[in-house]
């Protein structure tokens, strides 16, 4: 891995900051000339957007297989990479563009950014960095279990492995660091964090509520552990964001003339995480777990449909004609049944053709099961990089029918959630219920599916124009109405953990922490405590195959390796450091390794 970052380590830093200076019109000393910084000129305000850019983006294309892993999307392909994620059946490939993010675009440049913060006494962003290198490895825990850690960063070629533990354990004091920094104050000499901050546009305090959002994340993440300590878990809720307006939210744009591309994958760079690996092209449909998560049609649930359903989930444009008059309506997509029906292994879905001259849908295939296809809307979105030529990123046909709304999360101008008010009020819902406090945990679970709409609604408010209906705002009525309704639980006798995760596994769709809620309640083998299934009606794909079985050899719920817990380590580890590998855990190498628990997964 190191011997890839010695020699890369800096492109990505470079090559990005080479077009982000203004032309010089007299030619300067080469050590000085900001159209070729080099690692001794850039400046502090040049560096962290970089790295934090690609954190973001290994966060994104962790979570969008998240997204796959825990039953949000599925792949119309059941080949490829990625494709076989939804199949449970994954490679080790599937795990390389979250490492390569990290390790390349992001972690590399952080001691660099370190000495040139320390000489300036730029105290916020020497916060700034330690806040991100905790995330970055927290996540590396998250997916692989063990890494290279202590010498991750060093100029040791084959760095050796350390446990999950250490791992975790050194986040939380880079947290702690973090805010010794945070809380110190900069000279007037020192470069303001406002002007190198791409997600708190340098507030501080902003950051603060970050890094202990982050500690209640991760300490409840312990659930299993002998470590957990609720209390702790609550103090830091009472340090993390207190409002929306707290929490820390990346702010995308769709810029046509964002064609620069990333220097590693070569996305456009202003543009949705989730969008450049979900949405680029029309591959992603929307299950039918999924799906009836948000009508409420799941065993047991209200029929009572949640108002975002029409914002989270696409719908494209139909036509109906009536006396050669076309009138149109929008129908919006059902849910790929990837857990009961074979549908994936029959080839489906395909893709629907729209054909202008008709304005009608159809699929290009002669088998009768294929024929409705049609119901099954893509998530696609429009950047520059594939036609847009305005802000608006709606999917169209060349007559102007929408293909597609998109989604909430999936555009190339849709927020990227760092850390939320809402995912806190969740967390302390979960804590204060596993405490016996079911009054304050209602009041916490009610307060997150309020807070989460009124976010989505803030950001909903800033498409006014748009003629996409996706991207219209909720009705506050229709709000009211449902949390008011049979399908938000009205008092302690209705609240169950169930219940709890449900809206959390909502309001936190496409996100990595997902998959991290539904390992730590072993999905839905309904034996952690005494709260039964958690995740209703959820198992492995029905597509599960003999090849899957000997990566997740389990032959029953309640056995721990019946289930996808972890990532196999990606190629680079596995052709440059296998040694060190090998030794980091007795199953490195099997086939069973994605069955394996991560250290917080592990039950003592």
């Amino acid at each position: 891995m190191n011997f890839i970052m010695e020699k890369i380590k800096y492109i990505s830093l470079i090559v990005v900051l080479a077009w982000s200076f203004s032309s010089c019109k007299e030619w300067l000393d080469v050590n000085e000339n900001p159209d070729y910084p080099t690692n001794e000129v850039a400046a502090v305000s040049s560096r962290l957007p970089w790295i934090q850019h690609h954190y973001g983006y290994a966060y994104g294309a962790a979570s969008t297989r998240a997204a796959m892993i825990t039953g949000t999307i599925s792949s119309r392909l059941f080949t490829g990479n990625n494709g076989l994620l939804p199949a449970w059946n994954p490679t080790n490939s599937a795990s390389v563009t979250p490492y390569q993010h990290w390790f390349v675009g992001s972690a590399a440049n952080l001691e660099d950014l370190r000495v040139k913060a320390e000489a300036e006494e730029a105290w916020h962003y020497l916060g700034a960095a330690y806040t991100i290198r905790a995330m970055g490895f927290m996540l590396m825990v998250d997916w692989y279990g063990e890494m290279p850690y202590e010498e991750a960063l060093s100029s040791v070629l084959t760095p050796a492995y350390s446990d999950g533990k250490t791992i975790f354990e050194g986040c939380l004091a880079d947290l702690e660091t973090a805010l010794e920094y945070f809380q110190m104050t900069q000279p007037s000499s020192a470069t303001p964090l406002s002007e190198g901050d791409s997600w708190n546009n340098g507030d501080v305090q902003k950051w603060i509520r970050l890094v202990y959002g982050l500690k209640a994340r991760w300490l409840n993440n312990l659930s299993k552990k002998q470590e957990y300590d609720p209390d702790a878990v609550l103090a830091a809720l009472s340090n993390a964001p207190q409002s929306n307006a707290e929490g820390t939210i990346i702010n995308h744009v769709n810029d046509p003339s964002d064609m620069t591309g990333d220097v590693l994958i070569g996305d456009p760079l202003k543009t949705s995480y989730i969008f450049n690996t979900a949405a680029w092209s029309d591959w992603a449909r929307f299950t039918r777990w999924y799906v009836d998560l948000l009508e409420n049609t799941f065993p047991g649930g209200s029929g009572i449909e949640d108002p975002r359903a029409s914002k989270m989930l696409p719908s494209n444009q139909h036509w109906d004609r009536t006396n050669g008059v076309y009138t149109p309506r929008f129908i919006r997509t059902k849910g790929v049944d990837a857990i009961h029906s074979n549908i994936r292994l029959q080839n489906g879905p395909i893709i629907s053709n729209y054909t202008t001259g008709s304005k009608s849908y159809s699929v290009n295939s002669t088998d009768p099961a294929r024929k409705g296809d049609t119901i099954y809307v893509n998530i696609r979105a429009l950047c520059g990089m594939t036609g847009a030529t305005t802000e608006e990123s709606t999917y169209t046909d060349a007559d102007g029918t929408i293909l597609s709304t998109g989604t909430f999360y999936t555009r190339p101008e849709s927020p990227t959630d760092v850390i939320t008010y809402h995912e806190m009020c969740f967390i302390k819902a979960e804590v204060l219920f596993r405490k016996g406090d079911k009054g304050g945990a209602l009041a916490a679970y009610q307060e997150g599916i309020r807070a989460h709409m009124e976010q989505m609604n803030s950001k909903l408010r800033e498409y006014a124009g748009s003629v996409n209906p996706g991207k219209q705002p909720m009705d506050e009525t229709v709000v009211e109405d449902f949390l008011g309704s049979a399908a938000v639980a009205q008092n302690v006798s209705e609240l169950t953990m169930s219940k709890i995760m449900q809206q959390k596994y909502i309001a936190m769709s496409f996100t990595q922490q997902n998959w991290n809620d539904m390992r730590r309640f072993n999905f839905s083998a309904g034996n952690i405590g005494d709260f039964g299934v958690v995740y209703t009606d959820f198992d492995r794909p029905m597509e599960f195959s003999s090849d899957a079985a000997r990566k997740m050899p389990g032959a029953s719920k309640n056995e721990v390796n019946y289930w996808f817990r972890r990532m196999m380590q990606c190629s680079h580890e596995v052709n440059y450091n296998s040694a060190n590998m090998e030794a980091s855990n007795p199953k490195a190498f099997a086939d069973d390794i994605w069955s394996v628990p991560v250290w917080w997964d592990e039950e003592n």
